[in-house]
């Protein structure tokens, strides 16, 4: 890849945003980090120039103010060149939907859909430019069926997959590569992590760290390729459930939430 050029990622300061950042500056690259603002993004840039002896530029704002989002990537083509977008910024929930509020609801649509779309449309000029670029979209496993308590989340996922797989076919014989990774469950933060414990062996089955899982998806979007499952077991797994009825996938899938939410 261009030595001069960056890689940008999004909600890159935590979970698999922070190992992608480290991944991408071990492998030589530049890295343009956005994150939350008071999430670290800064000195854990500062601690990847040290150790890689890479350029790293950090920002800190919130995606889902569009005006400000457009503004600062703007600015970003103008002094640099971006040859690599890691769609990574996301979030996510287990409640009824009787429960959730309209503002956590509304934000995972402005931060999972509203946002990704907006920062590729606004990037995929320069990314055009470029002789070769890649653009990597974390999805889910999620994407691949509905799930009770869950409801947006999945729904949101299921657009990154219909989106950009759409949006790697209408950029065909162009420079730019499009892939989608579906993470099976991540050990991402401390809640995470004990909902997947009290789950036993099953929560365990299909288990990769962030090391693990973006490593393999920078490997494989990397050489072209569109649809990335990391893990054997995710793999079997959703070969076994592309076999079931959507009414039987989603009373398995919905159970087990139900069963995890009244654990907690």
């Amino acid at each position: 890849m261009n030595n001069n050029a960056y890689t940008l990622i999004t909600g890159a300061s935590s979970g698999l945003g922070r190992e992608f950042s480290i991944q991408c500056a071990s492998m030589g690259m530049n890295v343009m980090m956005i994150g939350l603002p008071g999430s670290n993004t800064f000195s854990l840039a500062a601690q990847l120039i040290i150790e890689y002896e890479v350029d790293v530029q950090a920002f800190e704002f919130d995606l889902t103010d569009s005006s400000l989002l457009v503004k600062t990537l703007n600015e970003l083509m103008n002094g640099f060149e971006i040859n690599f977008l890691i769609n990574n910024a996301g979030i996510g929930g287990t409640v009824s939907i009787m429960e959730s509020s309209i503002e956590s609801i509304d934000k995972i649509i402005q931060l999972n859909i509203r946002g990704t779309v907006l920062v590729t449309q606004t990037l995929l000029p320069h990314l055009l430019k470029q002789k070769e670029s890649h653009i990597l979209n974390i999805s889910s496993m999620a994407a691949f069926t509905p799930i009770a308590y869950k409801t947006v989340y999945p729904a949101s996922k299921a657009f990154i997959s219909s989106f950009f797989l759409g949006l790697r076919e209408e950029l065909q014989g162009t420079g730019v590569s499009v892939s989608v990774v579906y993470p099976g469950p991540i050990m991402t933060n401390s809640g995470v992590s004990a909902r997947i414990v009290e789950q036993g062996m099953k929560g365990r089955v299909g288990l990769l760290s962030t090391k693990e899982i973006a490593g393999i998806a920078l490997r494989q979007a990397l050489a072209g390729k569109g649809v990335i499952i990391p893990g054997f077991w995710n793999r079997i797994n959703h070969r076994l459930m592309s076999l079931l009825p959507t009414e039987i996938k989603l009373r398995i899938v919905s159970g087990a939430v139900k069963k995890e939410m009244a654990i907690r």
